[in-house]
């Protein structure tokens, strides 16, 4: 097709990179200070009271990936997104990583959900396994339009179709990986607790003040992106299209924004939460739990030798049950940090190239950002190999719901919780998944 005719002509139709791009570095065109870039790694020219659209300066650098009519010009979704990478893999791989996150999460909370898996630990297990899954589904539609379908050249309206676009490729994946981000830390600080505190765990694990953190944290990240519903307007226009009159989207900021906040303050204020409380600190403390972990868990191994030696089965047991719990939990961080830990980096590189000092290629961030996002979305279906190979419960679950009551094997070994310090039999399973 040519180049002339393979535009997008909305201004803000896709985010830069990803339909989680949001999550990770934001749109490169609402960035703070006269230093914005375009995702080019040019800056752009404060325009003070102007939208965001940015018309004036991107009808002065021109070029083929930009299409303007009537002194207005669109944002090309082949110059937002490359397509030599974004095609592939949101195009074609994508639909394959929604069906197996689907099935796997759904599997998972669903034997997490049966009554004798209430746990606090499970429970917020469940809570990452639907988050996760939400991330995905949302901008679902979106990407099958845009890459799968070949429509990201065709101009996308009404004006209500742009904003739902907005809504589910952006703001909704935002919301539900920064509440699957902090139930991950939440799970590692609960783990802490047991392990390392174990009289705290009877007051602070419970299962109704896990459910209230978990409420409390869906509102925070509900509260986060509450704002980004109403910061831009879109605005109906009609251009020439193919020969034919056609309606597009045009975009600019809220005017409550410039009266009453301000655009650079108030895109510094969401970002910069974003860099330390969704990426940054979260990897950090996450980092310092689990080499706490790792730390406790070989310290009752050693204990559990002199135990083994003292002839002490039945406390040996316990305690290599609650290691192993240890153990998966270390091993679920730790693959989430490895997917999060990328985009992370990226971002705050991102927010020091825009704010303070300019270094980054945005071309090769968009790229970065795009792989980083693609790989988050893969580790999504490994906790469920995670908790089929470590939790022998889980395994046992999984085989009483699809395979009968007569295949699973009984287990009361399982039912012990970590509480003031020596560990006792009780009604739950908090040692295992």
């Amino acid at each position: 097709m040519d180049n002339s005719t393979d535009v997008l002509y909305q201004y803000r139709l896709a985010p830069s990179a990803s339909p989680e791009m949001e999550m990770a570095l934001g749109d490169p065109r609402q960035l703070p200070g006269n230093q914005s870039h375009l995702g080019l790694g040019v800056p752009i020219p404060d325009y003070g009271n102007e939208s965001l659209d940015y018309a004036n300066y991107q009808q002065m650098v021109g070029g083929s990936c930009r299409s303007v009519d009537n002194n207005i010009s669109y944002w090309n979704l082949t110059c937002d997104s490359p397509l030599d990478y974004a095609t592939p893999l949101y195009g074609y791989c994508m639909p394959f990583l929604l069906i197996i996150t689907i099935i796997s999460n759904s599997l998972i909370v669903l034997v997490l959900s049966k009554k004798s898996m209430a746990t606090p630990t499970n429970f917020v297990l469940m809570g990452m396994a639907i988050c996760d899954m939400l991330t995905v589904i949302f901008p679902a539609p979106g990407l099958w339009y845009m890459y799968t379908f070949g429509n990201h050249y065709k101009p996308l309206h009404p004006v209500s179709m742009c904003l739902a676009f907005s809504i589910f490729n952006e703001i909704m994946p935002a919301m539900c990986h920064t509440i699957s981000v902090w139930l991950t830390l939440a799970l590692a600080v609960q783990r802490y607790i047991y392990v390392c505190h174990a009289p705290m765990a009877r007051t602070w694990c419970t299962m109704p003040r896990v459910r209230r953190c978990t409420a409390y944290i869906a509102l925070l990240a509900f509260l986060h992106q509450l704002p980004r519903f109403f910061d831009r307007t879109y605005i109906p226009l009609e251009i020439e299209w193919n020969g034919a009159a056609t309606e597009v989207c045009h975009l600019e900021t809220a005017l409550w924004v410039h009266e009453y906040i301000g655009v650079d303050l108030y895109y510094t204020s969401y970002y910069l939460f974003r860099v330390l409380f969704v990426h940054l600190l979260p990897c950090i403390i996450l980092v310092t739990l689990n080499i706490l972990l790792f730390a406790a868990m070989r310290q009752a191994q050693e204990r559990r030798k002199l135990l083994f030696r003292e002839n002490r089965k039945k406390e040996c047991k316990k305690l290599r049950e609650s290691n192993c719990t240890t153990l998966m939990l270390i091993v679920v961080v730790s693959v989430f940090l490895l997917a999060e830990i990328p985009i992370a980096v990226v971002t705050a590189m991102h927010i020091v190239s825009s704010l303070i000092i300019e270094f980054l290629d945005y071309g090769l961030a968009n790229i970065c950002i795009m792989l980083t996002n693609f790989f988050l979305v893969v580790s999504y279906p490994i906790n469920f190999g995670i908790y089929c190979g470590m939790s022998r419960q889980f395994r046992e679950t999984f085989k009483e719901i699809f395979l009968g009551r007569l295949m699973a094997k009984k287990d009361t070994s399982t039912k012990y919780s970590i509480v003031n310090g020596a560990r006792t039999c009780t009604n739950t399973n908090e040692t295992v998944l």
